[in-house]
C-alpha cells in the first residue's frame, strides 16, 4: 500500500495555477502547511499569488512554464529541487480549450489544444517522475475532465486531449505497479466549475461559452486535490452531474447521445456575444482574469437536475434491461433448438 507524506511535510508543483482550480489549490496547500512550487504561463499572476501566499506566512516559488515545451517543464521541476530539495506531489492542471464545431476547427487549433493538454500533461508525468522515483513515493495527480469520459459537442479537440491523457496514466499506472514503485497515479474528473476558463476559451460560436449546468465552485475539485495528495485515488469524478453522465455513458453510449441531444448545444451557450476575434488563452496567457469564483454547490445535483436525470437514468435502465431480457431469451431458444431460423429448417428437410 503506497503511504504519503502529510501536507504539511509535502512540497507540491501546481502546474496552471494562475487562476481557477489551481490557484484555489495553491492557496489551499499552502494553508495546510505544503511548499508550494506554481506554474502557470503568465508571470504577473503568478507573482500575485506568491506574494499573497508569503503574505500569509506559507513559502512559494514562481517558475513561468509553457507546458508544451518539455525543456521548460524539466526546468520547472529542476526549479523545485533547487528551492526545496525534494518533489512530493506533481499536481497537473494547466489546460487551453476551444468552443466550435469539429468542421470549424482549424488543424492549427486541434494541434495546439493536444499539445497543451495531451502533451503538456505528458511532459509533466516524464519530468516529475524521476524526482519522484528519487524520494521513493509520491503523487502524481492529473486533472483531466469528465469528458475525459464523455465528450460533448463543440469540444472535439478538448475531448480527444483529455481521452488521451486518461489512457496514458491508466498505463503508467500499471508499469508502476509492475516495478513496485510507491507513486500513486490519480486522475481527477471535474465536471462543469465555475471557473474563468470560459471568459479565457477561443470561441466560434458566437457568444461566451459556459459549462453545462448544474456548475460546481473550484473548492470542490480542491477538496479532492487534497485528499488524493495524502491518501492514493485512482479516478475521482467530481460533481453529481459529471458521476452520472459517466454512469449513463457506462450503460449505454448510443442513448447517452439521445439523452445529451436535446441540452448539450444550448447548453454550452450564453446571451452573451463574444467575437471569434477576441483574446484568447489559446497561444498566450490572458493575465489579470482570475475572478474568484466561489459559486455555491456541494457537487450534489440541484433537486430539480436529480429528477430529470433520474427520469432519464430510469429510461436508459428500462431501456437496457428490455435489450438484456430480449437476448436471454434468444439465446435461450437457440439453446433448445427453438428459435425461429431453426424451426424454419427443420420445415424444409421434413419427408413429403
Amino acid at each position: 500500500m503506497i503511504r504519503l507524506k502529510p501536507l504539511d511535510e509535502q512540497v507540491v508543483v501546481i502546474v496552471g495555477a494562475s487562476s481557477g482550480i489551481g490557484r484555489e489549490a495553491a492557496r489551499a496547500f499552502a494553508e495546510r502547511g505544503a511548499k508550494v512550487v506554481v506554474a502557470a504561463r503568465g508571470s504577473d499572476d503568478l507573482t500575485a499569488l506568491v506574494d499573497e501566499i508569503t503574505a500569509h506566512g506559507g513559502q512559494a516559488v514562481a517558475v513561468t512554464t509553457d507546458v508544451s515545451r518539455y525543456e521548460e517543464v524539466e526546468r520547472l521541476a529542476s526549479a523545485a529541487i533547487d528551492a526545496f530539495g525534494r518533489i512530493d506531489t506533481w499536481l497537473h492542471l494547466a489546460s487551453v480549450t476551444l468552443y466550435a464545431r469539429f468542421s470549424d476547427t482549424t488543424p492549427e487549433e486541434f494541434r495546439r489544444i493536444v499539445e497543451v493538454d495531451l502533451l503538456g500533461q505528458v511532459h509533466g508525468a516524464m519530468a516529475a517522475l524521476p524526482w519522484l522515483r528519487r524520494e521513493g513515493r509520491g503523487a502524481l495527480i492529473h486533472v483531466t475532465s469528465v469528458e475525459a469520459l464523455r465528450a460533448l459537442p463543440y469540444q472535439s479537440a478538448y475531448a480527444a486531449a483529455k481521452h488521451g491523457v486518461k489512457a496514458m496514466l491508466e498505463a503508467l499506472r500499471l508499469e508502476l505497479r509492475r516495478e513496485g514503485v510507491a507513486i500513486a497515479v490519480t486522475n481527477v474528473m471535474p465536471s462543469s466549475i465555475d471557473t474563468p476558463a470560459f471568459e479565457k476559451a477561443r470561441t466560434k460560436l458566437g457568444v461566451e461559452p459556459r459549462g453545462i449546468p448544474p456548475r460546481y465552485p473550484p473548492q470542490l475539485v480542491v477538496r479532492a486535490l487534497l485528499r488524493a495528495a495524502e491518501r492514493p485515488q485512482r479516478d475521482v469524478v467530481v460533481g453529481g452531474s459529471g458521476r452520472l453522465l459517466a454512469a449513463l455513458q457506462a450503460l449505454s453510449p448510443r442513448l447517452t447521445d439521445v439523452l445529451l441531444r436535446p441540452f448539450a448545444f444550448w447548453g454550452q451557450r450564453t446571451r452573451t456575444r463574444k467575437d471569434p476575434g477576441a483574446p484568447d488563452d489559446l497561444y498566450a496567457p490572458l493575465q489579470g482574469v482570475r475572478r474568484e469564483r466561489r459559486a455555491s454547490g456541494s457537487g450534489r445535483l440541484p433537486w430539480l437536475a436529480w429528477l430529470a436525470w433520474l427520469a432519464l437514468a430510469s429510461v436508459a435502465s428500462v431501456l437496457a434491461g428490455s435489450l438484456l431480457l430480449a437476448g436471454r431469451t434468444m439465446r435461450r431458444r437457440a439453446a433448445l433448438g427453438q428459435a425461429p431460423h431453426l424451426r424454419t429448417r427443420r420445415r424444409a428437410k421434413a419427408p413429403e
